[in-house]
Order: structure tokens, then C-alpha cells, then sequence
């Protein structure tokens, strides 16, 4: 027989006391469900609620632009000695890409209102790979 210590300790997950026998799995997905059609409801009938969904979307892009760059000086951090062993010129290349690459995507819907800003914006992008895998050719190489 269990004790109650050994039975609390079974009916821990990882993180702590598991509930999955409280809830239902079909119960959590129809709350969650619920949750989405109230805030939608809330953004379509409450009069500026386009604007309050308007300022939140700006928000999580900003976050989002914002976890871009930790994770570009996070990476540069741990990688300075390697871009340093690529040597100026192929430093300049990567950097220049790098810049390509994020002025592309910025202008990536206005470059697609014509097809001939869509096939530059194509060529862009090729460039941009085509110059990543030489330089990490280069840099395997040695």
C-alpha cells in the first residue's frame, strides 16, 4: 500500500502537482477557443477596438524586432573570434548581406506590387543566400 507521500509524489508532474485529471483535454481546447472569440468579438463590436488590436500587433512586433537583435548580439558574442578569422573583406561581405537581407524583408510588400520589383527582390535574396554558403564554405575550409 501507497502512502500519502508516495501518492503525492506520483501525482506530480515535472514541473510540480499535475491536474490533468481535474480538466479534460476537450474542456482546455473549447476555454481556449473561447478565450480567442471574446478578444475577436471584443476588437470587431467595441467601437476603436481596431485600434487597440492595431496597438497590439505594433507591441508584439516591437517585442519581436527586439528579440531579433538580443539574439544577433547574443550570437556575436559567442562568434566575435570566428568573424574576426574571416578577415576584412569577407567580414564586409557577411555584414553587407546581413544588411541586404534586412532591407529586402522591410521592403518585401512594396517591392511585390510589381513584377519587377518581385523579381529583384528574388534576386536580392538569392545573392544573399548564395554569399552565405561561400562564406561558410570558406570558413569550413580552413
Amino acid at each position: 500500500m501507497l502512502s500519502d507521500h508516495t501518492r503525492a509524489q506520483h501525482s506530480r508532474g515535472p514541473h510540480g502537482p499535475s491536474y490533468d485529471g481535474l480538466v479534460s483535454v476537450q474542456l482546455k481546447t473549447a476555454i481556449q477557443w473561447a478565450i480567442i472569440l471574446v478578444i475577436a468579438a471584443a476588437v470587431y463590436f467595441v467601437p476603436g477596438g481596431s485600434n487597440a488590436a492595431h496597438g497590439a500587433e505594433a507591441a508584439i512586433s516591437a517585442i519581436f524586432g527586439a528579440a531579433l537583435v538580443f539574439a544577433g548580439v547574443r550570437l556575436y558574442r559567442e562568434h566575435h573570434l570566428r568573424l574576426y578569422g574571416l578577415g576584412d573583406h569577407r567580414r564586409a561581405l557577411l555584414y553587407a548581406a546581413i544588411a541586404v537581407l534586412v532591407c529586402a524583408v522591410a521592403a518585401q510588400p512594396r517591392m511585390f506590387q510589381t513584377s519587377v520589383g518581385e523579381l529583384v527582390w528574388f534576386v536580392l535574396i538569392g545573392l544573399v543566400v548564395y554569399t552565405f554558403v561561400e562564406l561558410v564554405r570558406h570558413a569550413r575550409r580552413y
